[in-house]
């Protein structure tokens, strides 16, 4: 299962008006840190369930996010800000990746991957979970390793994140909404609800 991009990564910033192609200045970073953080919490640590954990996912993971998302390649749903001065306005991935600059994605993804992946505090199935690491371990774990917890893998942290986010991204993957890479495919091929049910059990294991 080569990266679950539906890590909706970076529910972030939003036209700030602030950033250009050619970068930000450090005042300017800090203020699209602080606007990401509305969404995902301090240090990318989201305390919402509906929001990915981004803290400690590796840089390039990030940067694939977002270039997906500025060529709508990726699912982008109508959100609202979480906190902050815009709380309870309405957004898009789409428009969040159009309006930074690649230089500014860059600054974000290397904050965001220098922070600690906070594992989410989650109750799980203990006989879904065992199935789940059954499944992890058959179609998985070759390039998601020990769990889908190696952020260096690129393939986004799997293990701790949050278990309703990855219940819509595997519902995105299955209704063909979201691409995936062409290893991808026969991992996922005939992985009914209940299997997709089992993984999110596994990663929502580990705490």
């Amino acid at each position: 299962m080569k990266s679950i991009h539906g890590f909706a990564v970076l529910a972030c910033a939003a036209l700030f008006g602030l950033t250009s192609a050619t970068g930000a200045s450090a005042a300017d970073v800090a203020k699209l840190i602080e606007n990401c953080s509305n969404c995902h919490g301090k240090d990318g640590a989201s305390t919402e369930s509906d929001v990915p954990i981004i803290g400690g996912v590796s840089a390039q993971y990030i940067i694939d996010s977002m270039t997906a998302y500025k060529k709508k390649a990726r699912p982008c749903p109508e959100t609202k800000y979480h906190a902050g001065s815009k709380k309870g306005q309405k957004t898009t991935m789409c428009q969040v990746a159009k309006d930074l600059g690649d230089a500014d994605v860059k600054e974000l993804a290397k904050h965001f991957a220098g922070k600690k992946f906070v594992r989410a505090p989650q109750k799980t199935d203990a006989a879904l979970a065992k199935k789940g690491k059954e499944l992890h371990d058959r179609r998985c774990e070759k390039c998601h390793s020990d769990g889908g917890s190696v952020a260096a893998d690129d393939g986004g942290i799997l293990a701790g994140q949050w278990m309703p986010y990855l219940r819509e991204t595997f519902k995105d993957y299955s209704a063909g909404k979201r691409p995936m890479p062409e290893k991808m495919k026969p991992k996922m091929r005939n992985l009914s609800k209940d299997d997709t049910e089992a993984l999110v059990h596994y990663y929502g294991s580990f705490k």
